[in-house]
């Protein structure tokens, strides 16, 4: 009978073990799921002879957003908003050229204008087969994701507009005057008169301005962007780019046709006090497209780096509601 209690009771510990130890695969299995859902890729496409550098997270059937950096940073300035977006979406973040660990040839090789960059990215999303995503753009990224969408209207499912301007009312002078001098006349002095932009003390005015608490304001991302910047001939380049802006505000009532004409589901999510793009900004798309949604936050241009949180609760349930 001894023998018998004994037996039983090994047995009974032994399932007990084996219920124990599935148990644990289970919750290890499920965490190991998390993970890779969370998880962060870093590749590298050539897109026409240049290497393009991209973040990518979030399950590969699961729907695709696009994200369109701005000046002077890189996708970096997505790396707590991709871990949000990507538990629920395929999310791609490329650099684009002349910015982040993209390329950067010479001015000599590459035309460092807003038509050629969105060549570029227009490369970039051939080369990956992207057939449907939603666009988010802020900043430099509004013109180059924008003519994306002009060009591939077939592919934009919504656009999340991130102090991403498309309107004339929603640009302020926050240079006094000299981006406006530089625009109309392209003379040495003019360009000169815009070099401070390009320095330490310029991005550091980017990441605060507007911003009430500025010990949000992580310094990891304007250290990585002002090392770029200050790279051999990089100011250059930024120059070109900058004057080339004048051609985003003519192309301002294409972007807005083709509001009109397709009507795309459209979050605005603007940080209110942005000294160079203003909430009237942010309303315009509603005069063109009745399917805008705008959320305010009280920040500067750089919205992600306080209110990261608010908005990608603020997205999720935007691209959430495209699917009811």
């Amino acid at each position: 009978m001894k023998r018998i209690n004994c037996y039983s009771t090994c047995l009974l510990v032994l399932v007990l073990l084996c219920f124990e130890g599935t148990a644990q695969s289970k919750i290890k299995t499920k965490n190991l799921i998390v993970m890779e859902a969370t998880e962060i890729h870093y590749h590298t496409l050539k897109v026409n002879g240049l290497n393009i550098f991209y973040r990518e997270a979030g399950p590969q059937d699961a729907p695709g957003i696009l994200l369109m950096h701005g000046y002077p940073t890189s996708s970096f300035m997505f790396r707590n908003l991709i871990p949000i977006l990507s538990k629920k979406y395929h999310v791609i973040a490329p650099d684009m050229p002349g910015f982040g660990f993209s390329d950067a040839p010479a001015r000599e090789e590459y035309a460092y204008t807003f038509d050629n960059i969105a060549n570029t990215m227009q490369g970039f999303i051939d080369s990956l087969h992207l057939k449907r995503f939603a666009v988010y753009i802020f900043d430099y990224g509004a013109p180059v994701g924008l003519r994306l969408a002009v060009r591939n209207p077939e592919k934009i499912s919504a656009i999340i507009s991130q102090n991403g301007n498309a309107y004339e009312q929603g640009l302020l002078d926050w240079s006094h005057g000299l981006v406006k001098a530089y625009w109309e006349h392209d003379t040495r002095e003019n360009r000169d008169a815009i070099r401070p932009f390009f320095t330490q003390d310029g991005t550091y005015f980017q990441y605060h301005e507007g911003v009430e608490d500025k010990s949000l304001i992580s310094p990891d991302g304007m250290f990585q962007d002002q090392q770029l910047m200050d790279r051999p001939g990089n100011v250059e380049k930024q120059l070109d780019l900058l004057l080339d802006y004048r051609n985003n505000i003519i192309l301002y009532p294409v972007f807005q046709k083709y509001f009109r004409d397709y009507k795309p589901p459209i979050l605005a999510v603007w940080g209110s006090r942005d000294p160079y793009f203003s909430p009237a900004g942010a309303n315009g798309f509603k005069i063109d497209d009745p399917n805008t949604t705008v959320k305010f936050y009280n920040t500067g241009h750089f919205a992600l780096e306080t209110n990261c949180n608010d908005i990608g609760r603020d997205i999720l349930e935007f691209m959430g509601s495209l699917s009811k």
